[in-house]
């Protein structure tokens, strides 16, 4: 039986509180080592690729996060793995040379030449880190546990009971999304059940918080709703029986932009809705 169910309404409310608070203290810790600025930095450190290009990563390595060249990730503390297969993309060179197959009378004419060269790259999957080096990692680590915890069936079923529909989809880089205009959440092929279900819970939350309700409103807000969501998520995670640390820190702290009066601040909207989702799933 989920444990949601054998606790009374008070002592679900008593720990969501306390895991509200945890939330903040981990959000904190997490600013204060600096590791996520360092990890921002090093991820700003990446070439940015043309369309055609981005394309060109997708199609070969559709979770490609960074790329870059052997011998680029070799000077930032990381050694592509033998065996690994190269993404081929374009790269771009010119060259201005000066043609002398003119008439006696005439100028040399100088003229630019465009290359297009086929340039390998390997992504931060295909690598490891050197020996001594230090390299920043990303505090937003999946989640691969292979159970549920008991959520997604009742998720899905208080969603369906309102008029939404669950989709499961190939994404290239989010666990999902929410389609207001389809009444569809979208969730990735392929995640590790615990993943899939910290992510059910995070669209469930945007749709339980009104987020999705005026979408001008959630792009000029998004940051706060994002903090919302996933600290909802974890709360509601918490009371299921797992932790989604690893995870929803990270994450928050990205969103939050280190600031964490704006956890506070959002706590009475995250409360509510976490005491919401866990009455769906303990129902």
């Amino acid at each position: 039986m989920n444990d949601t169910k054998e606790r009374t309404a008070e002592e679900r409310k008593a720990q969501a509180e306390a895991l509200h608070a945890s939330i903040v203290d981990q959000v904190q810790q997490l600013a204060d080592t600096g590791q996520w600025r360092r990890f921002l930095d090093f991820a700003r450190s990446f070439h940015t690729y043309s369309l055609n290009n981005l394309l060109l990563i997708l199609g070969r390595h559709p979770d490609a996060t960074m790329v870059a060249g052997f011998r680029q990730w070799q000077t930032k503390g990381r050694q592509v793995r033998k065996g690994e297969h190269a993404i081929n993309i374009f790269g771009y060179s010119s060259e201005k040379t000066t043609s002398t197959d003119v008439g006696p009378d005439a100028d040399p004419e100088e003229r630019t030449v465009h290359y297009f060269p086929v340039l390998s790259v390997f992504d931060i999957s295909q690598t490891d880190p050197i020996d001594g080096a230090t390299v920043p990692e990303n505090p937003t680590q999946q989640l691969t546990g292979m159970h549920d915890h008991g959520l997604i069936s009742p998720l899905t079923a208080h969603l369906e009971a309102t008029g939404w529909t669950v989709a499961h989809e190939p994404l290239n880089h989010a666990n999902g999304y929410t389609e207001p205009e389809k009444h569809t959440v979208i969730l990735r092929r392929g995640l590790a059940p615990e993943q899939a279900a910290k992510t059910l819970i995070h669209e469930t939350a945007h749709i339980q918080l009104g987020h999705i309700d005026d979408l001008d409103q959630y792009r000029h807000h998004r940051g706060r709703m994002e903090v919302e969501a996933e600290s909802v998520a974890y709360i509601v995670a918490g009371l299921a029986g797992f932790d989604t640390s690893a995870y929803s820190i990270g994450y928050i702290t990205g969103w939050a932009n280190q600031d964490r009066q704006l956890i506070r601040d959002s706590a009475i909207h995250v409360l509510k809705a976490a005491h919401a989702i866990a009455g769906y799933i303990a129902a």
